[in-house]
């Protein structure tokens, strides 16, 4: 068996070679998906300046539901500093050190501030020079409130030795000089004050008592014993322990929630890579399996039984598929290396976090394209394989007269099934309801990809029966042959419509969900000007009374963001996921207008909440009622909803109140300060002048589309899954178009035997292939307008959607171009022997 189907494969190459490309991209796609679902899952960050302890104990940075995936807190969340104390007496520990962080930032010579990884969290008590494994003094120990050690990498931007008086800005309050009392190698671009001092400014902060870590150095050989008699002590507290590669994820929260959203990221492109790649492989086998019918005829007709026919196929297209998919691999590991720097660029995945490249991911890209092609080889030679050997002869050399009508049903319903779908943006404007646009696509191609030999039929009979006589010999055996193979052409046809349906569908969503955020954040925000204080760690707190008082500020309100989990029940399970949130104060409804359907944001006082009208309506969260929340670092609370509001889509379905929310953030500084002004160069000066007195602030406009910038760089990442999925469509589409006509070589043989010309063969297959377009083109058209029409109305509040206006026509001259080529190129192959060599 395995003899015969080497012998038979070595004559349908060509046919081979589109299952080969199918899987070697196909392989790539899942490959990839893998290494960034196995870096959510494995990867750690570097154990950077908690080297020296070899066991960290924090406070949990998730929230778990058991019908759902923990929800990562995006926030810092603090334990007790006295539990330092306790972990002391554990047998084994030589050291414990309870690492205490707050907003620290260092001024240079010139005024700037000097740059930082996170100036959220820069500022540290001596203490925690211990975390920091190897590393040497120049110096001695800061005491008192105004003495600093500054890290190797701080005092080289500012250019200070031991000795010298430096600016520093704590908790963002106004600079103040130090003495630098010594240099750490090894610190990095950290601030160490006295452990008194550190203290005092986090108390003044609000965080009270509370270090973000406890570190413990033990005796040589003793991590495991200790941290097991660590996690007794503190059974029943809910706090983590951990040792080895865990610790480098304890330093920064951000680590822990870029790993939730690698999995976000890698389920939602997962998703939309199983179906194209199921799509395309399977239909590389259809094309393969039909041209061989007549050797599977004639295997039937010398004694093999269904099964054997089948068992051949499909172990000749497996073992295709899996040495294909062997590059495919390879090329999966570069193209997640290159995913992972788009991520980085934007901001998605920390440079702290590296991708996790393990084994699994291959298995997985060999495994599913071995299941993939075995499962539509034998779905492909089921019906041949059981036909009566005459009927399966006379059938290898046209196709069945009347396509399946069970094929047809399944397919219209799947049709049905896609429309459904389709209305998804009108009932749930979030980026889900934009993402189900793309989907409804997908699988409105996968319907018209079952029910189209039998549409194509009906729609070909009606045209064809109308053909003048006049018409030239090439157009009307053109048209003829789109009557008599159907099959063959609808399998043309509905892969390059899914080409088109795909990007038109996926890029036009994207655009018009930033087109949308960009307007809603543009609508609400009436404040022209924006301070902030990023190399600070934030805005002081003390800023919104004094630009308050400068002639022409008429409004002035903090505003920050962070996420906040609302558990909240979804088809009878309990979701628990992280939502974006922003952070408000009663000052609020002079620079922002949300659109308060019911209620005040003025109200925003205390332990109170504003809601987004779908949140609420779903949620029944409506003004008065009081719901329960988990706030960013771990806190529940139980806040009252004193104002529902509509402008939600780009500015999300919560608003905390600044008393609630602010302490309980990294920083508990406000991220920026948005500003309305009678709009006169005075107000902008004196706000320049003030700004200008504060290191570290920046004034900037609002009216500039800075959301649609973010929202756009964020874009980047979805429009390279654009590319590359297009890339991998075009290919094989290509691939599969080129083994079609390849497979016409008896065909082309018996036209040229008849007296056909060569320009005439030529004209022949140039028609059939821009009928074919046209048709790819008319039915993805057809086909994507109903999940856009629906996408405008939802969000845009129009029956059409918002984007560039050359995506279209590109797209359908893409799909053109990609069939006529595809088609050309082999047929002049072919027309190059002669009519004798060309036969079967």
């Amino acid at each position: 068996m395995i003899q015969l189907a080497i012998r038979m494969a070595r004559h349908r190459l060509t046919s081979l070679v589109a299952i080969a490309c199918a899987a070697l991209g196909g392989a790539a796609l899942v490959t990839a998906t893998g290494v960034l679902t196995e870096s959510g899952l494995r990867s750690h960050a570097p154990v950077g300046r908690l080297a020296g302890a070899e066991i960290v104990v924090t406070a949990p940075q998730s929230v778990s539901a058991s019908e759902s995936i923990p929800a990562v807190l995006p926030e810092r969340n603090r334990i007790p500093r006295d539990l330092a104390a306790g972990l002391a007496e554990v047998p084994g520990v030589r050291h414990v050190v309870g690492d205490v962080s707050f907003p620290a930032a260092l001024l240079t010579a010139d005024g700037p501030v000097a740059t930082s990884d996170d100036p959220r969290t820069a500022g540290h008590g001596w203490s925690s020079v211990r975390l920091l494994g190897r590393h040497s003094t120049n110096g001695s120990a800061p005491v008192g409130t105004d003495q600093v050690a500054l890290g190797s990498a701080a005092a080289a931007a500012a250019d200070v030795s031991v000795g010298d008086d430096v600016e520093i800005s704590t908790a963002g309050g106004a600079a103040r000089t130090h003495r630098v009392a010594a240099i750490v190698d090894g610190g990095g671009d950290e601030l160490f004050f006295s452990d008194a001092a550190a203290a005092a400014i986090r108390e003044a902060g609000g965080s009270g008592t509370t270090a973000d870590l406890v570190g413990l150095d033990v005796a040589p050989g003793s991590v495991d014993t200790v941290a097991d008699a660590v996690r007794e002590q503190l059974g029943g507290s809910g706090l983590e322990v951990s040792t080895g590669a865990d610790r480098g994820d304890t330093a920064a929260p951000d680590v822990t929630a870029a790993r939730g959203t690698l999995l976000l990221v890698a389920g939602s492109l997962g998703g939309i890579v199983v179906m194209l790649v199921g799509f395309v492989v399977t239909g590389a086998v259809t094309v393969s399996v039909a041209g061989q019918r007549r050797a599977l005829a004639l295997m039937r007709s010398i004694g093999a039984t269904p099964r054997q026919v089948r068992t051949l196929v499909a172990g000749e297209t497996s073992a295709t598929a899996a040495i294909a998919a062997v590059p495919g691999i390879v090329l999966g590991y570069l193209l997640a290396g290159q995913l992972g720097g788009l991520l980085r660029a934007t901001d998605i995945l920390p440079p702290s976090l590296p991708l996790t490249y393990g084994p699994l991911p291959a298995v997985a890209g060999v495994v599913s394209m071995v299941v993939v092609a075995q499962l539509a080889a034998r779905a492909a030679a089921w019906r041949p394989s059981r036909m009566p050997t005459v009927d399966a002869m006379v059938e290898s050399s046209s196709e069945a007269r009347v396509p399946s009508r069970l094929r047809e049903r399944i397919g219209l319903l799947v049709l049905l099934g896609a429309v459904g779908l389709s209305a998804a943006p009108v009932l749930l404007v979030s980026d889900i309801g934009a993402a189900m646009t793309s989907t409804a696509g997908i699988v409105a191609a996968i319907g018209l990809a079952v029910a189209a030999p039998a549409l194509l039929r009906r729609a070909s009979d009606a045209v064809g029966g109308r053909i003048p006589d006049r018409v030239s010999a090439p157009t009307w055996l053109a048209v003829t042959n789109m009557r008599v193979f159907t099959t063959r052409f609808a399998g043309v046809i509905t892969a390059s419509a899914m080409l088109m349906i795909f990007t038109l569908t996926y890029a036009i969503s994207q655009t018009t969900l930033v087109r949308a955020s960009a307007d809603s954040v543009r609508d609400a925000t009436t404040a022209e000007l924006r301070i902030t204080g990023d190399g600070l760690g934030g805005v002081p707190a003390d800023l919104a009374e004094q630009v308050r008082e400068l002639d022409g500020v008429r409004a002035a309100a903090p505003m920050s963001t962070t996420s906040v989990v609302w558990p909240h029940e979804v088809l009878g399970d309990t979701e628990v996921e992280a939502e974006p949130a922003m952070v408000l104060d009663p000052e609020a409804p002079g620079v922002l207008d949300l659109d308060v359907q019911r209620g005040s944001l003025a109200d925003l006082e205390g332990d109170t909440i504003a809601v987004g009208a779908g949140a609420a309506d779903a949620r029944d969260a409506q003004v008065g009622r009081t719901v329960s929340l988990t706030l960013g670092d771990g806190t529940e609370v139980r806040p009252r909803v004193v104002a529902v509001y509509d402008r939600q889509l780009g500015l999300g379905s919560v608003v905390l109140s600044r008393d609630l929310a602010l302490q309980h953030t990294t920083s508990g500084l406000d991220h920026s300060l948005l500003v309305r002004t009678d709009d006169t160069s005075e107000a902008r000066a004196s706000l320049a002048t003030l700004a200008a007195t504060r290191p570290g602030l920046e004034v900037e406009t609002t009216t500039v589309d800075s959301h649609e910038s973010i929202a756009a760089q964020g874009m980047l990442l979805n429009v390279a899954t654009i590319a590359v999925l297009l890339g991998y469509l075009a290919l094989t589409i290509s691939n599969r178009i080129v083994a079609v006509t390849t497979q016409r070589r008896g065909e082309i043989a018996a036209l040229r035997t008849a007296g056909a010309t060569r320009a005439q063969v030529l004209g022949t297959t140039r028609r059939e292939s821009l009928i074919a377009a046209g048709v790819a083109v008319g039915a993805a058209l057809a086909v994507s307008a109903l999940p856009l029409v629906f996408l405008g109305i939802g969000f845009l509040g129009r029956p059409w959607p918002s984007a560039p206006i050359w995506l279209v026509p590109s797209t359908a001259a893409l799909v053109v171009g990609l069939i006529v080529v595809s088609v050309e190129l082999p047929t002049r192959y072919l027309l190059r022997s002669s009519p004798t060599a060309t036969g079967r």
